[in-house]
């Protein structure tokens, strides 16, 4: 051990005590590194003892076996004996129920769904009753009297043909109100009421292509009108008079700009009033597309 000392202290310059320290350290480092391959050779050759685990197995294993052989054919919920036969849910006796193959207790679950207020609307309403097995469901969907789905509602304002076919009804588009403007799919409150608002301005369609000037009214929507609306023949829009109009009843109207109604008020202060719609052509501020669309609620006396 002292021969040991001296040759630690010679070749790692190592003092008494650190010679001391190391020597007590090194076989506890040996013994941690080894003791853990030691420890698992020494797991590996002991024999495992599963004997109260099987014990316990064994035990649960020949009580489900009991608990099976109690189970009552009625209860299992499989109605293989039964034959299928046309039965309606809503109506059909506990015992109806049972003999088509419905369980005990499945039956009965169907009879209180009834009794409480509930209703099978389509077949797949069977399947809301706590229990129902689906194999059994399926061996029973053909016979069930109901439909597989419900038949959609027809949408309103529509009117009875005597062949009983239902077909849209036409309207009038400077006499519909609101209501009738709403029957159109994509046409809502604030829509319908801004349509009624801007015909009243205007005095009135005189084209279908003037919807387009409608705020907020698309393509789409247009479109549907078209087809469900129209306009009279014999109707007359509402017309302002350019010789006594003044320029704020001029400027309300909705193709008439304020420029362009101080210039109508000037015309007529200069050469007196119009003779004629189409000498409004004469200011030269009036464009030829504005003059087209404007005459149609105009006149001069």
């Amino acid at each position: 051990m002292t021969a040991l000392k001296k040759f630690l202290q010679n070749i790692y310059g190592l003092s008494r005590t650190e010679t001391n320290g190391f020597l007590i350290l090194l076989p506890l480092v040996v013994i941690f590194v080894f003791s853990e391959p030691i420890y698992s050779w020494w797991v590996s050759n002991q024999k495992d003892d599963f004997s109260a685990e099987k014990a316990t197995l064994d035990s649960l294993t020949s009580k489900w076996e009991i608990q099976k052989a109690a189970v009552k054919p009625a209860e299992a919920n499989k109605g293989t004996t039964a034959k299928p036969l046309p039965f309606d849910p809503n109506t059909a006796s506990q015992n109806d129920l049972i003999a088509i193959g419905f369980s005990e207790k499945l039956a009965s679950r169907i009879i209180h769904y009834r009794e409480v207020g509930g209703k099978f609307v389509i077949k797949a309403d069977l399947k809301k009753i706590y229990g129902m097995d689906s194999q059994l469901y399926q061996k029973l969907h053909g016979f069930i009297k109901l439909p597989d789905e419900v038949t959609k509602p027809v949408r309103e304002n529509f009117a009875f043909t005597s062949l009983s076919k239902k077909v849209p009804i036409e309207f009038d588009l400077n006499e519909a109100d609101t209501a009738q403007l709403k029957s159109i799919y994509g046409i809502g409150s604030k829509l319908s009421a801004r349509i009624v608002k801007y015909r009243e301005s205007l005095g009135g369609f005189v084209k279908m292509e003037q919807l387009s000037e409608v705020y907020g009214l698309d393509s789409t929507v247009i479109n549907r009108l078209l087809e469900r609306s129209f306009l009279s023949k014999d109707f007359q829009p509402k017309k302002i008079n350019i010789n006594t109009a003044t320029e704020q009843e001029l400027d309300a109207h909705p193709y008439i700009t304020k420029t362009l109604a101080n210039a109508i008020a000037a015309y007529r202060f200069q050469h007196g009033n119009f003779k004629a719609v189409d000498d409004l052509r004469n200011l030269h501020i009036m464009k030829e597309n504005t003059s087209e669309k404007i005459s149609p609620y105009l006149k001069t006396e």
